[in-house]
């Protein structure tokens, strides 16, 4: 008997979503990544002020990570201007720009470079809206910008969308709904993956949907957002802002090097604790075990994570009204 080709819907931003997204694309699945559109920094924060524009950079990464282009292609899309005033800029970041003045639509740049990259699913922004991210800090204080968040090193208390309650991307609840499996994460906690949350639509989505629902938690810690963070604490943080939304946990129990333990301490950045038993009693299901990827940085391995996935949205596809 032939395995059914499973909808999935992967909610984040950033490098971590962008790592999934790459491991996904091996296997037969429909794949639609939900991104976050709160980017205020580096070319995608000089775009969205310059022409104003949604911050391309993260929808981008996700289209190179489900590029089935030639190589040459997918490097085109990716270079880095060295020089000259397009310095720090990427040419994928110019390319849905320059679609979204033609043709008037950010949809139809993204739906654009989809087609000359031959990406394997769909990226959709979770709102269309103009958001900027606001975060009242522990100390009080309010910090204003997706950038300036970490850079406060404070502890972050509440997070929210300005202006607070911007329309969920019509496309991006419909697919949630219909999916299989629903991923979330990793990614920077209260930048990448909570903004998608604070879309009402999006979190209510998620939460109403029928599919499988998993976390996946951070290899490390971020600096300015999850110092001290445990899985847990993770967790929480999500629950706090957005409810009760899943379940089932993806935990890596496995050490980093030391060598690369240590490179990583000298910034701040430190193995997000994993305990096991403490997860389980506040009534999660954990998958754990080695998801990381082989070299000089602690990250999650796309090939073995998307495996893992597509393990555990099999199983919940065979057992039909089994609890998320």
């Amino acid at each position: 008997m032939n395995q059914p080709c499973p909808k999935l819907v992967v909610i984040g931003g950033g490098t971590g979503l962008a790592t999934v997204l790459r491991g996904l694309k091996a296997f037969d699945c429909n794949i639609t990544a939900i991104v976050t559109v709160a980017d205020d920094g580096g070319s995608s924060g000089l775009l969205r002020k310059d022409m104003g524009i949604l911050p391309p950079g993260d929808i981008r990464n996700c289209l190179l990570a489900l590029a089935e282009a030639e190589p040459e292609m997918t490097a085109l899309f990716n270079h880095r201007f060295s020089k000259g005033k397009l310095k720090g800029h990427c040419f994928g970041n110019l390319f849905l720009a320059a679609m979204t003045e033609m043709t008037g639509d950010f949809q139809e740049a993204i739906r654009a470079m989809s087609r000359i990259l031959a990406v394997k699913g769909k990226v959709l922004p979770a709102t269309l809206s103009d958001v900027s991210l606001v975060a009242e800090m522990d100390d009080g204080s309010v910090v204003f910008g997706e950038t300036a968040i970490p850079l406060a090193k404070g502890k972050i208390k509440q997070l929210r969308l300005q202006p607070e309650d911007p329309p969920a991307l019509d496309d991006a609840v419909d697919e949630i709904r219909a999916a299989d499996g629903i991923i979330i994460g990793p990614g920077s906690l209260f930048t990448s993956i909570i903004p998608n949350l604070l879309v009402r639509g999006i979190r209510q989505a998620v939460a109403e949907a029928a599919g499988c629902k998993l976390y996946i938690c951070n290899v490390m810690t971020q600096p300015g957002e999850t110092d001290g963070f445990d899985v847990l604490d993770h967790i929480q943080a999500i629950q706090d802002h957005a409810g009760p939304l899943f379940s089932h946990v993806l935990v890596n129990t496995a050490g980093a090097p030391q060598d690369v333990l240590e490179k990583y301490a000298e910034e701040g950045k430190y193995q997000v604790a994993a305990d096991l038993e403490q997860l389980k009693q506040a009534g999660y299901q954990v998958i754990s075990g080695d998801f990381l990827a082989r070299g000089d940085l602690a990250r999650h391995d796309s090939f073995k994570v998307a495996t893992t996935i597509m393990e555990f949205v099999g199983s919940r596809l065979r057992k039909p009204g089994a609890a998320t």
